[in-house]
């Protein structure tokens, strides 16, 4: 059985999507679970979030291998071999169960584009070659999960719809898209709706192509389980009207583009959306700076790294925030766990 991919995706930058996998992955160790976070976006701003720039040099050696994602996927982009484990960085390791490491991502990444472009039509004449390319990124995700018994993967990519996005979500099971209030976004969503289903339903086509059994291949489900709002700008614990603008629009342009729903009446408002709005994540202003020094998500900051006063009570409110939005994926995912989580 394979362990579920939640991949975060928007081709819109800047609406915090990195952070909140970043966030997520440390609450989901917080509540028990054994996570695994997968940095696939070639800018690697997630990689940079878990790591010192040390260690990260370390990583990176240009002696020998370098131990990231690109590493993991270079015999087969060369022609040498097939696909060959990722290092997987430890980032805690708690009491009886909880793990959470990281497959370290890398700015070559963005030199498999070409070749995950190549192969793609190649599917659809049953070429062995190509499936083992498509299919690489979840077969090393899947590896990896099972060598450090993961429950959960997370996973960060690039705001673009190039191919090897395709790749990553024809990897992917679930898909939390996020959000801010505006413009963008709401464009975003009208192009992500329809190159979804395409990605998904042309995988489709191919994955039963696929010439050798012995080969694994991912479901490529690709199915959208909500929506997560960036908060921009907060005044008296309500949004401004610039904010509302925006925001109280996406309920609909969610529903339609996403999820290809076109019944009305739509929600109103995030608040009101139950079915497809997993939460909104408040700007925590000074609290990030102070996070990123500390190498630490906002909710773990202590008295130690400055969170006195009101710093400490926003950390407390942040860990409240995050802790319901982790429980809210949960319900609508299926982790394949035996074991309640702590």
């Amino acid at each position: 059985m394979s362990i579920p991919v939640l991949t975060f995706f928007n081709n819109k930058g800047g609406v915090g999507k990195t952070s909140l996998v970043y966030h997520l992955s440390w609450m989901f160790y917080d509540l028990g679970y054994r996570v695994l976070a997968c940095d696939l976006d070639p800018q690697a701003n997630l990689t940079s979030m878990f790591i010192h720039e040390e260690r990260l040099e370390e990583l990176w050696t240009e002696e020998g291998d370098r131990k990231t994602i690109y590493n993991a996927l270079l015999p087969l982009l060369d022609g040498t071999g097939d696909i060959k484990p990722a290092h997987l960085e430890n980032i805690a390791h708690g009491q009886i169960r909880k793990k959470l490491n990281l497959i370290v991502g890398d700015l070559m990444l963005s030199t498999a584009e070409d070749e995950l472009s190549r192969q793609w039509p190649e599917c659809l004449d049953r070429r062995p070659r190509a499936f083992r390319v498509i299919s690489a990124l979840w077969r090393i995700l899947q590896d990896a999960a099972n060598e450090r018994d993961v429950e959960i993967i997370l996973v960060d990519v690039g705001p673009n719809l190039g191919a090897l996005n395709r790749a990553i979500l024809v990897a992917t099971d679930y898909v939390i898209v996020p959000l801010g209030a505006d413009l963008f976004s709401l464009q975003g969503l009208r192009n992500l709706g329809p190159t979804l289903q395409n990605w998904r339903d042309g995988w489709k086509d191919r994955r039963n192509r696929n010439p050798d059994p012995d080969l694994p291949m991912p479901e490529g489900k690709i199915t959208p389980i909500g929506y997560v709002v960036q908060q921009y700008s907060v005044r008296l614990d309500r949004p401004v009207l610039a904010y509302d603008k925006w925001v109280n629009r996406m309920p609909a342009e969610y529903s339609r583009n996403l999820l290809m729903d076109n019944t009305e009446p739509y929600a109103k408002t995030p608040e009101e959306d139950k079915k497809n709005s997993l939460g909104t994540v408040k700007h925590y202003r000074s609290l990030v700076p102070m996070a990123q020094e500390a190498r630490k998500p906002i909710f773990h900051l202590k008295p130690a790294d400055g969170a006195i006063g009101a710093h400490a009570s926003a950390a407390s409110a942040a860990y409240h925030d995050f802790k319901i939005l982790a429980e809210k994926v949960v319900k609508r995912i299926d982790i394949n766990t035996t074991i309640s989580p702590e």
